[in-house]
């Protein structure tokens, strides 16, 4: 909608900004007052406000200001939830009437549920985080239309295991990355480019631990540790979230199987499970997720999900828990409970406390 309005240079006369991602968001606020107001007069036409502390008898005369030497002005109300009774009421009464030569942008933070009234009187736009899938397109295309570099799929693909979906921390690494390049005369940015300026490694991200332990490949998934955990921006709690989020995943899939559900329907019977769920931390892409959950099913029963859940929660409060024991070395224990054979899982908790005189663990994370 807005991309469709600024392509034909035309605006409605209000809209509601809402949702949790702000950083969508606060692009488009940039998007529309690049496109509407003449740059050439937007100090003196565009003016932002929050709404906290925004009178009732200020706000109306902001909303009456005629444009200067200009076709329209521009007015951002921020935090519009914060406005006071008299400033809503005011509000209301102008989006009743809007004026044609002003574009009202109205802003509701991340988190905050937006309020009814002004919905109706002005066109809303969503700003929902984009899901996994979407996020590696947006990599690309912020790459190739605001930096000016192409982007590779591994790159992408890379990049995105080590940084998650927050738009705001992609972008950042992103134009380090894009710096780099065209620093060096270059214009693509290939995995090894996000190897050294992001410090990850193909075949060492949070994603190969998942499909380790998926795999139930204790040796890899106890190396993948370390590495994992040196990622930047992660650490062993969101690493938790996502081996737990992948258990539950198995567990839905061992059920439906052993409700019969042929091995075929089994993918699109997860994309369901996680539309219905929200999805959880995946730790990447839906489908990267399901299709490592339909090929590891068959490793999994309903009893080692069970033992799986019980291990994580255990992991899950260690970590929060005062203890001696490394980050590192919880989660070391915790995959290796994991990926224990049938019936040979290791007993007693994650380790929370002791360690040996050495400062690690034996194989099975017991000191």
């Amino acid at each position: 909608m807005v991309q469709g309005a600024i392509q034909a240079r035309t605006f409605a006369a209000a809209y509601y900004l809402h949702g949790d991602d702000d950083y969508l968001k606060d692009a488009a606020i940039r998007d529309l007052l690049d496109a509407a107001i003449d740059p050439s007069t937007r100090d003196f036409n565009c003016e932002v406000r929050r709404g906290d502390g925004l009178e009732a008898e200020l706000l109306a005369s902001l909303l009456d200001t005629p444009p200067m030497l200009a076709e329209r002005r521009a007015l951002v109300v921020r935090d519009v939830g914060a406005l006071d009774k008299g400033a809503l009421a005011v509000m209301q009464r102008y989006l009743e009437r809007p004026a044609s030569d002003l574009l009202l942008l109205l802003v509701s933070p991340g988190g905050e549920k937006p309020l009814e009234a002004l919905l109706r009187g002005a066109v809303p736009l969503d700003f929902a985080p984009l899901p996994p899938e979407r996020v590696r397109r947006w990599i690309a295309y912020h790459g190739g239309t605001v930096l000016g570099v192409t982007v590779t799929d591994d790159a992408a693909a890379l990049l995105q295991q080590a940084v998650g979906s927050d738009l705001q921390q992609l972008a950042g690494e992103l134009d380090k990355c894009a710096s780099y390049v065209q620093g060096a005369g270059g214009t693509a940015v290939d995995a090894t480019v996000v190897a050294a300026v992001v410090g990850v490694r193909p075949g060492e991200t949070l994603a190969d631990l998942l499909d380790a332990v998926a795999a139930r490949d204790g040796a890899r998934a106890v190396a993948l540790v370390g590495p994992v955990l040196e990622t930047p921006k992660l650490d062993a709690v969101p690493v938790v979230m996502a081996l737990a989020t992948q258990a539950m995943g198995l567990a839905y899939a061992r059920a439906r199987r052993d409700g019969g559900l042929p091995t075929h329907a089994l993918p699109k019977a997860l994309f369901d499970y996680l539309k219905q769920t929200g999805g959880g931390m995946t730790g990447r892409p839906w489908g990267e997720a399901v299709s490592a959950w339909t090929r590891a099913a068959e490793r999994w029963s309903a009893a080692s999900c069970a033992t799986a859940l019980a291990r994580l929660l255990e992991a899950d409060q260690a970590l929060k828990e005062t203890r001696v024991s490394s980050d590192v070395q919880v989660v070391e224990t915790l995959v290796l409970a994991l990926c224990a054979p049938e019936g040979r899982a290791p007993e007693g908790r994650a380790p929370t406390g002791r360690v040996s005189a050495s400062g690690r663990r034996g194989a099975a994370g017991v000191g």
